[in-house]
């Protein structure tokens, strides 16, 4: 007669603890990675082939309806040299300041910009979106 192995537990991990700490988990995440960056202008990006990469001073944003954002606030063309004058004198080494235009906007618009940060001795860099590129 063997007693002791009819006494002997089962080890088993319960888990049904975990799998609502995973839960919970998951939606504070997935809530936190909405809310990670609110103020983007949202525009869409002309296509292109290469990529650009260059250490952004400050990003000038053009909507679809002409409207300058200098970072997350707007500016009119007038103020934008002012404005500009304020980011860039901060700089010790070369500025650039990266355009980005929506796709439906006028190169009109574009171009100004670039002539006033040419003016201002940064360099001016056309944000491009190259996923769809073929």
């Amino acid at each position: 007669m063997n007693i002791r192995n009819r006494l002997r537990t089962h080890p088993e991990v319960h888990t049904g603890a975990l799998n609502d700490i995973l839960f919970i988990l998951l939606l504070f995440f997935l809530i936190v990675s909405t809310l990670a960056n609110p103020n983007v202008i949202k525009v869409s990006n002309p296509k292109a082939k290469s990529d650009t990469k260059s250490k952004q001073t400050v990003v000038i944003t053009v909507d679809k309806d002409q409207n300058l954002y200098l970072g997350q606030r707007k500016v009119g063309m007038d103020q934008l040299e002012t404005e500009l004058k304020t980011f860039l004198a901060k700089e010790t080494d070369k500025p650039s300041v990266v355009i980005n235009g929506d796709s439906t906007s006028h190169l009109g618009t574009a171009i100004k910009v670039m002539q006033v940060i040419k003016k201002l001795g940064a360099t001016p860099v056309m944000a491009v979106d190259n996923s769809g590129a073929k």
